[in-house]
């Protein structure tokens, strides 16, 4: 009997096809609805491997149903849905997808600076909305990006790509990370500095910060009092990392001039969040990676990863370093 794989989303066939070739493959008929966790809990009893995603809660109850289950591959860099101690325990390899969305999640997160500060979305809608009556000295006047102060939370791969884009605007790139990056610091100028440092010197915040014990609820309303007027905020880390509250405060009251948000606490957010209702906030729908490439390139290191793993050799992206074939 070939082993059997259940990936929790609608794929593009081409993406799947040499899993198809190998293992009987189930895939969730939906692409824009989850799985719920009652047929997650079903198929997990049956399969050998999961290709999941950033929405799907891979537990301990989900783990412990998958008597077979080798592998999890989850299609996404981050992986806080999975409980990988509890994977590791039961010997289940878990999989990401980084390196292959690094470039094109520093583009989206640059392009959402870019939105935010020069109030692109505000003024797509006044004209969508036929509210552009007449040219005025100050029409949705914005903010300038260029020879500006850049700060990142988060220097990961991301944040490095970031940092490089920001060179092309002559920006001065602060850095605050749990490590120095010396390479980083040498090959384009980047400074480190304390977190307060950070967040009362830049112009463009820009969170970066994976979620864990230590980042979760960083950004809270005396944060957000630090940081200057002008200020702009960028999340496309994880909403979890921000307190929504006062960020809701900070930009309702004039502590900062605005927030560009890819992520949120609760996702799908709902229209009606109070943060939605501000014309200082550019929101879009966690799509930092989602460009046509890079996500059939993630799609396709997620089955290979399968493959390797059920085939009894290590995967490319192990998370669980602590994992041994068997």
């Amino acid at each position: 009997m070939k082993p059997y794989i259940f990936i929790t989303r609608k794929l593009p066939e081409e993406a799947i096809e040499v899993l198809k070739e190998k293992y009987e493959v189930a895939m969730w008929d939906k692409e824009d609805i989850p799985v719920s966790k009652e047929r997650l809990l079903e198929e997990a009893r049956r399969a050998d491997a999961l290709l999941t995603m950033l929405s799907d809660p891979i537990d301990e109850t989900i783990l412990n149903a998958g008597r077979s289950l080798k592998v999890v591959a989850n299609l996404a860099v981050g992986y806080d849905n999975i409980d990988v101690a509890a994977a590791s325990k039961k010997g289940v390899a878990v999989c990401n997808t980084p390196d292959v969305l690094t470039d094109t999640t520093a583009d989206l997160t640059f392009a959402l600076m870019m939105a935010a500060a020069r109030r692109l979305v505000e003024a797509a809608e006044l004209i969508k909305e036929d509210k552009w009556k007449s040219w005025s000295p100050l029409l949705l006047a914005g903010q300038d990006i260029h020879h500006k102060t850049i700060g990142i939370v988060g220097m990961g791969k991301i944040g490095e790509t970031v940092a490089k884009r920001a060179t092309g605007f002559d920006m001065n790139i602060l850095y605050h990370n749990r490590s120095r990056k010396m390479e980083v610091e040498e090959a384009i100028g980047a400074q480190y500095v304390s977190f307060d440092e950070l967040v009362a010197e830049s112009d463009f915040i820009i969170c970066l910060t994976p979620l864990t014990n230590e980042t979760e609820g960083l950004f809270t309303r005396d944060v957000f009092r630090k940081m200057k007027k002008t200020a702009i905020f960028v999340n496309a880390s994880r909403g979890p990392v921000v307190d929504e509250q006062a960020l809701y405060d900070a930009l309702a009251e004039g502590d900062i001039a605005g927030a560009g948000l890819d992520v949120f606490d609760k996702e799908p957010i709902s229209a009606s969040h109070p943060l939605l209702k501000l014309n200082n906030v550019t929101a879009i729908p966690h799509i930092g990676s989602s460009s046509v490439e890079t996500r059939m390139a993630m799609m396709e290191l997620c089955a290979e990863n399968i493959d390797l793993v059920l085939s009894g050799q290590a995967p490319k992206t192990l998370v669980n370093k602590d994992w041994k074939k068997s």
